[in-house]
């Protein structure tokens, strides 16, 4: 579930760099969300995959 969320955002990033749309903020703002969850679970021992 965490890689589809992480797939996702990824393709939405760079379709805001490429459009340079006003969205494109956001999407920058989800995405460092969406590494700052992956780097908590890996700091905390759990499984990032799952």
């Amino acid at each position: 579930m965490l890689w589809t969320v992480f797939i996702v955002l990824i393709v939405l990033w760079l379709i805001g760099i490429v459009s340079s749309t006003t969205l494109g903020g956001f999407i920058h703002i989800f995405l460092i969300i969406a590494i700052v969850v992956v780097l908590i679970k890996i700091i905390s021992g759990k499984n990032p995959l799952g």
